[in-house]
């Protein structure tokens, strides 16, 4: 959402030219929101999405544990590496903008990282819940669990092709403009995957609370 927000005011602003990023890859998501208002719109819708997200992944852990599932290695890493896309998210935002090396390389390995912590907190999430459903702990009504895996393999198919474009993209520009384009279609579906799972715990009327002792 956010990156949609800056693309929306940089083509206002002509700071980019109008296209459909989803599909032309005419742009990424960094260079959209990288100069004047986006930039400063885009940090502040980003930063704090991160600390709502890492809240997200460490309240998906207990919820999936009440609904019955195995508290595995992957289930208790998953509110750490929630937390650690997080970092690299916070990273990547604060430092969206800046000039220099060492401000790149964190821009860079920021975003990264972030797309592979939240992808790896994706499947963990989405394979415990397929598990629950095929042993019989989710009624028939909440069987989501394919559809999250689904986004999870489609996600996965994006990640190769990026990975694998040099193999069937002609010069550098078609290959960053494949790039942009799975990058663009990667965020949508963590967008949805957030979405699907907000619907999940409504379902499931799950909630929690923050109590204080005396």
């Amino acid at each position: 959402m956010a990156g949609l927000v800056a693309f929306y005011l940089s083509v206002r602003l002509d700071l980019i030219p109008f296209c459909n990023p989803f599909i032309d890859g005419c742009v990424s998501i960094s260079r959209a929101a990288r100069h004047e208002l986006p930039n400063h719109i885009f940090r502040a819708l980003v930063l704090p999405a991160a600390v709502l997200q890492a809240l997200t992944w460490v309240l998906c852990a207990g919820w999936l544990k009440g609904l019955g599932s195995n508290p595995d290695r992957w289930l208790r890493m998953l509110p750490w590496l929630g937390l650690l896309a997080a970092v690299f998210l916070v990273s990547y935002g604060t430092f969206l903008g800046t000039e220099g090396g060492a401000y790149r390389w964190m821009r860079r390995y920021g975003v990264v990282f972030y797309f592979g912590f939240t992808c790896i907190c994706m499947v963990i999430s989405a394979g415990q819940l397929f598990r629950l459903a095929q042993s019989g702990w989710i009624a028939p009504r909440f069987r989501f669990d394919r559809a999250l895996m689904g986004l999870c393999f489609v996600l996965l198919a994006l990640g190769l092709g990026s990975a694998f474009s040099p193999l069937y993209t002609p010069d550098e520009q078609a290959q960053d403009r494949v790039g942009n384009a799975l990058e663009w279609n990667g965020a949508t579906i963590f967008t949805v995957f957030f979405v699907s799972l907000a619907w999940l715990w409504r379902t499931t009327r799950f909630s929690a609370r923050l109590t204080t002792e005396r």
